[in-house]
């Protein structure tokens, strides 16, 4: 049985290897989570038929109970809360992390072990507790911050980074004792201390880090998720779940770093929870900025009729508005025009990594045609007419015009160069950073107020 287990593992490992290699594009996405799914099922019940699996009563229950609450969440969840949700399941892996690597220090089993083995048994627990101790706290509070519940604004505490670093150095000091004297009193105790710490920096290091920047923060858990899943694939002796672990670790890591380059940030600040250091400036009066000139939606249908080329800009706004299909509906009939319509996606428009490029692909926009930030910039200056649909931070001039500004140095859409720029957004309220925007009482910016799906029904109708 253990051969046909370990062959099974090693297909499942095969499809996970598959399912990244087809998200890494638009035109294969659908394919690549029909390989995770595939992956999954077979590693599941390869697990379930395996002979360490007895407790089957217990395991039905669990698989069903979970099933069913993840089946309804599935269903019932918008797409507006989709990156709280991710943030939250990546808590659920880092509590898993946790409970199976206590359970596995207090196992009976665990003092039959001697010598190097037995040393590395310890270090695989103390690692799995750590990381999941940290992903635990720190999913959470991410959720809170995405999901309202937690003030957007970053926790800037004295000595901040010194903390985070003496929390380090003491659990790596403890970890060198609690692995050199096994299932001692004290060591028992180090190892819940350690708990508590790395349960506390969890916490402080996202807490650290601004709103606007938290897009880059889902990325990083779920790197660190991937991590507490490997170190208890380790402990358990479960190949797959390392493979799975590391695949998930890497790829997540790897995300984040391409992020952090298109947001011109130190990807070592990331981790050590210093990456709203810049953005946490307080925000910096911009003076008499003068007036926004608001606009029709008869007024801009009439623009549009006339233009040759539009760039659309998605943001949070459109995803809280559901206004893709709409917004897909306008592409249609500008392109039936002659217009030349293409979109331009921010690295973190929305709340998390491509969050904008699923809400298109929901609604069946052409995948040609939605264009990358860095693809797409140097287009502003011949273009007729910007349409920025709920987006805020990422097309603020500030980023690159002021240095004292508390996104100062984020790269955005240079929507402003374009010959006119139509803000559809449902105030002069400031974006998720916090930060007043220059862009909407620049002299070629109309802002047409209103709920972004009813605006551009307007002008759909209009046209």
């Amino acid at each position: 049985m253990d051969g046909i287990v370990y062959m099974a593992y090693l297909l499942a490992a095969v499809f996970f290897v598959l399912s990244l290699k087809g998200l890494s594009a638009h035109e294969s996405a659908q394919q690549g989570n029909y390989y995770g799914i595939a992956g999954m099922a077979i590693a599941v019940l390869a697990t379930i038929a395996s002979d360490a699996v007895t407790g089957y009563f217990m395991l039905i229950v669990a698989v069903g109970v979970g099933g069913f609450i993840g089946m309804q969440k599935a269903k019932s969840v918008e797409m507006t809360e989709m990156p709280q949700l991710v943030a939250l399941l990546h808590s659920f892996v880092g509590m898993a992390a946790i409970l199976i690597s206590w359970s596995g220090y207090i196992d009976p089993a665990a003092s039959e072990l001697t010598g190097a083995e037995l040393t590395i048994h310890l270090v695989e627990i103390y690692l799995g507790i750590f990381i999941g101790s940290v992903t635990f706290t720190g999913s959470l509070v991410a959720w809170g911050k995405l999901n309202g519940q937690i003030s957007g604004s970053p926790l800037i505490l004295p000595f901040r980074h010194g903390m985070n670093a003496i929390a380090i150095l003491v659990c790596l000091w403890m970890m060198t004792y609690f692995a050199s004297n096994p299932h001692t009193a004290l060591s028992t105790f180090m190892l819940m201390l350690m708990t508590v710490i790395a349960l506390a920096l969890g916490l402080h290091l996202v807490a650290a880090i601004g709103g606007a920047d938290m897009p880059v923060v889902v990325s990083m858990l779920n790197s660190y998720s991937g991590w507490a899943a490997a170190a208890t694939g380790f402990m358990l002796g479960n190949d797959l779940l390392i493979v799975v672990g590391a695949l998930v670790g890497s790829s997540g890591a790897i995300l984040s770093y391409i992020m952090c380059q298109g947001m011109n940030r130190s990807f070592i600040s990331v981790i050590m929870g210093g990456f709203g250091t810049d953005s946490a400036k307080a925000p910096v009066a911009s003076g008499d900025q003068g007036e926004a000139t608001e606009v029709s939606a008869e007024d801009v249908a009439d623009d549009l009729k006339t233009a040759k080329s539009v760039i659309i800009v998605p943001g949070f706004g459109m995803a809280v508005a559901k206004a893709q299909q709409v917004v897909k509906e306008l592409t249609e009939t500008l392109q039936k025009n002659g217009c030349t319509v293409r979109f331009g996606i921010h690295p973190v428009a929305g709340r998390l990594p491509g969050h904008m490029n699923v809400l298109l692909a929901e609604a069946d926009v052409p995948y040609d045609i939605v264009l990358e930030m860095d693809e797409i910039n140097d287009d502003f200056p011949e273009t007729d007419m910007v349409l920025v649909i709920g987006a805020n931070d990422t097309v603020n001039p500030d980023a690159l015009e002021r240095p004292d500004s508390p996104i100062a140095g984020m790269p955005v859409l240079k929507v402003w160069e374009s010959k006119q720029v139509i803000v559809l957004k449902r105030s002069l309220a400031s974006g998720y950073a916090g930060v007043e925007n220059p862009l909407f009482f620049k002299e070629n910016t109309r802002m047409l107020f209103g709920d972004a799906k009813d605006s551009v029904q307007k002008v759909l109708k209009n046209l």
